[in-house]
């Protein structure tokens, strides 16, 4: 879980470096480039948006540690991530996206699922209410009322599709880890 949060982090800060305009999720370059499924992460649209996920970013790998979820866990996470852009083909008028936002909520969703499936007690209830802070915020963000939201509070537009999508993607690949560390068990 660390190290793939790391890696996240470490390719938001490659993304500074380099030419980002060939890392940024694009419908039309969904099936040709296929590398942007990853990268799309990487990229960031302004420095208060790097700063806001990377802080985001810490508290999920905080979260998670925290949380002391499994190997399964972690697959689970790094399958949500490329899975988080390709849900974003439900959102036709999206020219473009970039940023860890979707895969941030994807992470907060798997730790989530992980501490509400485990023993009755505090963790389960934390988990549970992660839950449904993760829904209250997506339904309070109102997805259905556009692609784009620009606000006060951001310089940039947000896309509430890809937080959307990012938790949706989260919860099926927890579901995943769970039944394949209910199997072994």
């Amino acid at each position: 879980w660390p190290g793939l949060a790391l890696l996240l982090g470490l390719g938001a800060v490659a993304a500074l470096a380099s030419d980002s305009t060939h890392w940024v999720w694009q419908p039309a370059l969904v099936w040709t480039e296929p590398w942007r499924w990853w990268t799309a992460a990487f990229v960031h649209l302004s420095t208060m948006h790097l700063l806001a996920n990377v802080g985001g970013l810490v508290l999920v790998a905080l979260l998670g540690w925290r949380a002391a979820v499994s190997h399964a866990d972690a697959l689970a996470w790094a399958a949500a991530w490329p899975l988080t852009h390709l849900l974003l083909l439900a959102q036709p008028g999206l020219a473009r996206y970039a940023g860890l936002s979707g895969v941030l909520h994807a992470g907060v969703v798997i730790v989530a699922v992980r501490l509400a499936r485990g023993v009755p007690g505090p963790r389960r209830t934390i988990g549970a209410a992660l839950l449904a802070g993760v829904a209250l915020k997506l339904l309070l963000e109102e997805p259905w009322q556009g692609t784009l939201r620009r606000t006060a509070e951001w310089d940039f537009a947000v896309a509430p599709a890809a937080h959307v999508a990012g938790a949706f993607a989260g919860a099926l690949c927890a579901l995943a880890a769970a039944l394949v560390t209910w199997r072994r068990g």
